[in-house]
């Protein structure tokens, strides 16, 4: 009979973040396949956990797996954790979860900390609607594409304290000086900090204030811009004598305005 396989979250932060039945799996553990086997045995010290410690990372996760689903078939108790929070939130294990799953094993997800909601839950906000894009890319030009992307939408991300500013400085240029983020670093430690306003306002702070420990981020939606229906209907005729389908027409308005694509799709449709 194979073993039990579990997704375990663990603190992000403060080592007293964790679960009752995270420490009880972890300690029921065989073993315990970590992102960084260095920081799981701080935890593992703490809590009494004796389960032998293997790492698994992003670069070897899917070599990795063949070890782990070899264990489960003996008959062993297996967990997988990342170096802070849920795994496959921006951390590995997706891989390792996928060929754990092809290998028809049961997967079992034990819930804890993760930054996005400790974050959320810090951050008032007028929707709960947002998107939740990892870590924000490295390269301006894809950066800058995605925040466009979702620019009506609350967008959150993960950024590195060295790049921030760059970061901050193309959210300033692009969407302008008066754009509304939040920036929470070090969540649920002693020098937690959250701060919420103009990303100008945040600018200045941080030439001030020295970025350490891991960052959260949320540009606040653009408000969306509203049109009549004959100055939408002026726009669909312009795209259309252009030569674009309905569909493509559905997409640039959108895109460009922000304007709900039904909105546009309809009225499309009754100016045929």
């Amino acid at each position: 009979m194979a073993g039990q396989f579990y997704i375990v979250a663990t603190p992000i932060g403060n080592l007293g973040d964790i679960t009752l039945r995270a420490i009880e799996v972890l300690k029921s553990a065989d073993y315990i396949a970590c992102e960084d086997t260095r920081i799981t045995k701080v935890l593992a010290d703490k809590y009494d956990i004796g389960a032998k410690l293997f790492d698994c990372h992003k670069f070897n996760e899917k070599e990795r797996s063949i070890k782990i689903i070899e264990l489960l078939n003996s008959g062993c108790n297996v967990a997988f954790v990342s170096d802070a929070g849920t795994p496959c939130i921006s951390d590995p294990g997706c891989i390792l979860t996928d060929e754990i799953i092809k290998s028809g094993i049961k997967v079992t997800a034990i819930p804890g900390a993760c930054a996005v909601s400790t974050f959320l839950s810090l951050v008032p906000r007028k929707t709960e609607e947002f998107a939740f894009i990892g870590f924000i890319p490295r390269i301006k030009t894809r950066r800058i594409e995605l925040l466009k992307k979702y620019r009506y939408v609350n967008t959150v991300f993960y950024d590195s304290p060295n790049r921030l500013m760059e970061t901050l400085e193309d959210i300033s240029e692009e969407f302008g000086k008066d754009t509304k983020i939040a920036v929470a670093r070090e969540l649920t430690k002693i020098f937690e900090e959250v701060k919420i306003a103009p990303v100008e306002e945040i600018i200045e702070y941080y030439k001030e204030n020295p970025l350490k420990g891991e960052i959260v981020v949320m540009v606040f939606a653009k408000e969306q811009q509203d049109f009549d229906e004959e100055d939408l209907a002026e726009k669909i005729e312009i795209l259309k004598s252009e030569g674009f389908s309905q569909k493509d027409i559905t997409r640039i308005i959108t895109k460009l305005f922000g304007i709900n694509k039904n909105k546009i799709y309809n009225l499309a449709l009754k100016s045929k």
